[in-house]
């Protein structure tokens, strides 16, 4: 490592738990490289997702977005592939879309599908699923509503999945945000994963929370502070 990272990790108390605000003030202090560096969070839940009631998923909107430029991708056909267009959908199509990505395809962001499209879409979800880009009723990318499901996303709408491990990652902004708008996106994100725990878990649920940029070392947040 650099002497601009080791310095960095030299500012981090790796046995402390911060407030959100000290972390958040830490990680834009901590940047040392020249690009934009994405801020992440990640949270370690108390559930057994090898258990289907036990699975967290869904989504929120950022009040301030992820600060990254969405590539939407609807599957439609007829009134609706003008709505998704008008909406500003960057892709809208139906089987040649299908096509397109058997063949390698892949330029796009997040998928949305009308209901009526799912049985086509279907054909492709094993090259979309692994990717999560496999449009879902529960994060509001299958619906009819398609105009509000690409603004949603292009404003900043992300989506969170607990992965085998028990562990959430979310992108919440970049860098360059201001403390305030970093801090009001970590708690959006926070505030909809604990409304998300489900009646089955039992214990602790929020277990651990930490954010960090791309590039910079990561700061344990004191899980108090953030479940209030």
């Amino acid at each position: 490592m650099g002497k601009k990272a080791n310095k960095a990790r030299e500012a981090v108390d790796r046995n402390r738990d911060y407030t959100l605000g000290e972390a958040v003030k830490l990680v834009k202090e901590c940047k040392h490289t020249k690009f934009d560096e994405t801020v992440d969070l990640a949270m370690n839940l108390g559930v057994d997702p090898r258990k289907s009631d036990q699975m967290v998923r869904g989504s929120v909107s950022l009040p301030h977005g992820t600060g990254k430029t969405v590539r939407v991708l609807v599957f439609a056909k007829g009134e609706k592939e003008k709505e998704a267009s008008d909406a500003g959908a960057d892709f809208v199509g139906g089987d040649d879309m299908v096509e397109k990505i058997k063949g390698g395809w892949l330029d796009f962001d997040k998928a949305v599908a009308t209901p009526d499209m799912m049985g086509t879409v279907g054909k492709i979800g094993k090259i979309l699923g692994p990717r999560n880009l496999m449009p879902n009723p529960k994060t509001g990318t299958v619906t009819l509503d398609v105009g509000k499901a690409v603004q949603d996303l292009k404003a900043g709408k992300v989506d969170y999945r607990v992965e085998k491990a028990g562990i959430i990652h979310v992108q919440v902004g970049k860098v360059s945000f201001s403390e305030d708008a970093l801090r009001e996106n970590v708690m959006s994100v926070v505030g909809a994963v604990l409304k998300a725990k489900p009646s089955s878990s039992k214990g602790r649920y929020l277990k651990k929370c930490c954010i960090s940029s791309t590039m910079g070392p990561g700061l344990k947040v004191d899980i108090a502070d953030i479940s209030k």
